[in-house]
């Protein structure tokens, strides 16, 4: 499973928590630049998730948006190992996409 992470500037231990959830694979934008608000969501992403607490606020609706119009499912967390694997564990059951296999 392959994600796009939006927001925070350093990412810490948050791939091994991704790994713990079957998320692999990543992409990281810190969502701090205007530029980034023209970036369209790679191909081959099965979730975005944003970190609310590390980011410009307009890029997260675009973000959030851009997810919708490809039916992406999108998570919303504080860049905070424990918030990101509760909002991963109460997705895992919408079966929008693979985490909902592991």
């Amino acid at each position: 499973m392959k994600a796009l992470l939006v927001g925070a500037d350093r990412l810490g231990n948050i791939p091994s928590t991704l790994e713990s959830h079957g998320i692999k694979e990543y992409i990281h934008w810190t969502g701090r630049k205007k530029g980034m608000r023209k970036l369209d969501i790679p191909e081959k992403v099965d979730m975005v998730i944003v970190f609310t607490d590390f980011i410009e606020h307009n890029i997260t609706e675009i973000v959030k948006q851009k997810a919708k119009q490809n039916k992406i499912p999108c998570v919303f967390s504080r860049r905070a190992c424990s918030d990101l694997s509760k909002r991963l564990m109460n997705c895992k059951d919408c079966n929008l996409c693979s985490i909902s296999n592991n």
